[in-house]
């Protein structure tokens, strides 16, 4: 469902926006507008990001919790796109993860949403689930042992 919606409507909302401002202002700038929100959203994606990745250093220094600014560069990383994304509507909503206090808000809903259950995580590793344990995972060390001395010369590729 969000794809059809993240294909197909925001696009139908993008050309119907394009052409009622076009209509309005001219096509000129019109132009104008989007490649300057596109060079606002480069500028800012670099000073947040950067900015981010700092507090994201500084909270790994110091063994604090890297969880936020992980987000918040990830939100920051989806406003970029956003902004380069040529449209209105995806102007809007990038300037707007742009802000903290959004990014705050949008942190704090997915999260409500993850707990409440109607967003599901899945993980992709090899751990058992909680309070299951697989007894056929054996833990033992090994040596690499060559009989063949390595052979001095051509890659095989050659001849000798």
């Amino acid at each position: 469902m969000w794809l059809f919606v993240i294909f197909v409507i925001v696009p139908i909302i993008e050309i119907a926006l394009f052409i009622k401002v076009g209509g309005f202002i001219g096509l000129w700038p019109t132009l104008a507008i989007v490649f300057l929100t596109a060079l606002a959203g480069s500028t800012l994606l670099r000073s947040q990001g950067l900015a981010t990745l700092t507090t994201l250093q500084n909270n790994l220094r110091t063994g604090g919790d890297p969880v936020n600014p992980i987000a918040h560069g990830a939100l920051i990383l989806v406003a970029g796109v956003l902004l380069l994304t040529p449209g209105f509507f995806t102007d809007f909503l990038g300037l707007s993860l742009m802000v903290p206090k959004v990014r705050v808000w949008v942190i704090k809903w997915i999260g409500r949403r993850i707990a409440e259950g109607s967003i599901r995580v899945y993980s992709n590793t090899n751990a058992p689930p909680r309070g299951r344990y697989d007894d056929t995972t054996l833990d033992g060390d090994f040596t690499v042992i060559d009989d063949d001395p390595p052979k001095k010369g051509g890659s095989g590729w050659t001849k000798p």
